[in-house]
């Protein structure tokens, strides 16, 4: 089964498409669209970051500094309920958000916490087809895969050279 990290360079086409028709789908949907609510799904749709509402709080309050917190967590929540969004939430950990709603998953840096788009097109297919499992009806699935990124694996490769005794 092959993993592959989501090309970086595709993200730009997709956010601009999806900005493109993002305030037809919301209308389309019965919801107004403000202009606080495109610059929370544009910063949303431009991150690489899967970022938390505080980071995408303090990027729309440089256009809109009258916005609170509470209307960007909202707005979030609303983006989810919609599909325009989706909530990443690490266990123990405050709540992600990732524009990117074609299907795919997530490789998470232990240490750093850092979050990449993953591919896993086998595991796709295998589950495409499957609507229950047990007493479960299946609405869709995202794996999330627990790892060292480079940097925080050679930062700890580093340690483990300096702690081991010299002889």
């Amino acid at each position: 089964m092959e993993l592959q990290l989501v090309n970086e360079g595709r993200r730009g086409p997709y956010a601009a498409k999806r900005l493109s028709e993002f305030a037809e789908r919301c209308r389309r949907g019965g919801l107004a669209v403000t202009p606080q609510r495109l610059a929370i799904i544009k910063v949303l749709l431009d991150s690489d970051e899967h970022p938390r509402a505080d980071a995408i709080f303090t990027a729309v309050r440089i256009q809109h500094p009258h916005i609170s917190l509470a209307t960007v967590h909202r707005t979030l929540e609303t983006l989810c309920d919609i599909g325009e969004a989706r909530k990443v939430t690490m266990l123990h950990d405050g709540a992600r958000y990732d524009g990117n709603t074609t299907p795919h998953h997530h490789v998470v840096c232990v240490r750093c916490r850092r979050i990449r788009d993953i591919e896993i097109l086998r595991l796709d297919r295998l589950l495409a087809g499957q609507s229950a499992l047990g007493e479960f009806t299946v609405i869709g699935s995202s794996l999330e895969i627990h790892a060292l990124c480079d940097e925080c694996g050679s930062k700890r490769a580093k340690t483990n050279r300096t702690k081991q005794p010299r002889g």
